[in-house]
């Protein structure tokens, strides 16, 4: 049998339900013969799927540490405790939630903490790079809230603040946020503060996708300008899938409240202390390392697709990802991902700025480089990679023999070794 590198506690699983253990072996199957190339997916830590996998997991924990509505959490509580003191100290933050269930869900409680139904939010268009929970109608945002969006340059594809202004002036909006899924460049915190000052609106920096950088100290912190930072902690920062939120002191009561009770249950106690050990670990010297690598993969790998004919938009990269526009090819994102994928390649498609494809083609890839960091590759793998992929879009007829160098690539840099 394949055992997963977590042993003992697989052959439990295997035993009571061969289906599902079947699954999650050909799960870690596919993590070690492709490359993952999804910008906001990780390689959790043996410690951190422990964690996920405890007994903490059975706990009813509906409140916060000392006023719970269940008896018996003394544990989970220090388990919290220990996660909240670590997320203070390490985004330097007042105040930290690590309940909510998903990035989106933290959105959902920073919106429910500062603004009312048909409140105006100022946030990045979705085509520009943001988020689905910045104003898209199929979502809370767009339905309860009233968006208004600010773009990027035509020309350079970098954000025009000067829009932004202008636009929060025009709307007066009761929040702006800053943040996106698909934007590779720095944002200007600064930029952002000054305006939101400017008309009284509350700041919140959407940070799903930077905020591991941020705790490897390679690029700035919105911490210290933002009123509320939400995040995912499943991207760059290496732990379980859910959400967190940090904010200033003074509003501390009512982002508490905006994720219990009023837009969740019962916390996931084995996520917030899977949580708590990502972060124990994202505070080393090793993690520090891993993002400033991160940033260095990502901008090797977008060069080497630019030289395989790809455009890379705004041109480059100073984060984990990059946007590439591959009309050049003659090819939408969309059959771009279907190539890749019969290579064993996995990456998305995604509408670049000013996108006259549809959604569902659209004329980008978008592609990431914190699990290839965490298995150990570096630049020489980066232009490897992007000329595996450069062959995969140009020659799909070869996808078998681009699979093949895929599995050899993996196999120096396996995910989950097995020693």
């Amino acid at each position: 049998m394949n055992t997963p590198f977590w042993g003992p506690d697989f052959e439990t699983l295997a035993g009571t339900d061969p289906e599902i253990a079947d699954v999650v072996l050909g799960e870690l199957d596919r993590l070690r013969g492709g490359l993952q190339l999804i910008a906001g997916e990780n390689l959790a830590s043996p410690a951190v799927l422990a964690a996920l996998g405890s007994t903490l997991s059975n706990k009813y924990a509906n409140g916060y540490p000392g006023r719970r509505d269940y008896g018996g959490c003394e544990r989970v509580d220090v388990a919290e405790e220990i996660g909240i003191a670590r997320a203070k100290e390490l985004f330097g933050a007042e105040h930290a939630n690590l309940q909510p269930h998903t990035g989106a869900s933290a959105n959902l409680a920073a919106y429910a903490a500062f603004c009312e139904p048909g409140d105006v939010v100022l946030a990045m268009d979705l085509v520009a790079g943001g988020h689905f929970t910045h104003g898209s109608r199929t979502n809370f945002s767009g339905r309860w809230y009233r968006p208004v969006a600010y773009g990027v340059h035509r020309d350079t594809e970098l954000i025009d603040y000067d829009q932004l202004r202008d636009l929060a002036l025009a709307h007066r909006p009761r929040m702006i946020i800053a943040g996106a899924s698909s934007y590779p460049r720095l944002i200007d915190f600064a930029a952002f503060r000054s305006v939101a000052d400017e008309v009284g609106a509350i700041l919140m920096v959407d940070a799903a996708h930077v905020i591991g950088l941020v705790a490897g100290k390679v690029i700035p912190s919105p911490v210290p300008f933002a009123d509320v930072v939400t995040f995912s902690t499943h991207k760059v920062l290496r732990g379980p899938r859910g959400g967190m939120v940090l904010c200033r002191a003074e509003h501390a009561k009512a982002v508490d409240e905006a994720v219990h009770p009023f837009t969740q249950g019962g916390p996931l106690m084995q996520a917030v202390a899977a949580k708590a050990v990502a972060m124990k670990e994202a505070a080393t010297i090793e993690y520090q390392n891993y993002a400033t690598q991160v940033v260095a993969n990502a901008t090797s790998l977008a060069k080497g697709l630019e030289g395989e004919g790809m455009r890379a938009v705004s041109g480059g990269t100073d984060t984990h990802l990059a946007l590439l526009d591959v009309r050049p090819l003659g090819i939408t994102g969309a059959e771009a991902v279907r190539r890749c994928g019969a290579a064993d390649i996995t990456l998305d498609r995604n509408e670049i700025p000013f996108d006259p494809a549809p959604p569902a083609d659209a004329s980008g890839i978008r592609v990431g480089s914190p699990s290839v960091t965490t298995q150990g590759m570096t630049e020489p793998e980066m232009v490897e990679i992007a000329r595996l992929i450069g062959r995969a879009l140009r020659e799909p007829e070869h996808a078998e023999q681009v699979a093949a160098a895929v599995g050899m690539l993996t196999a120096a840099h396996p995910a989950y070794p097995r020693d």
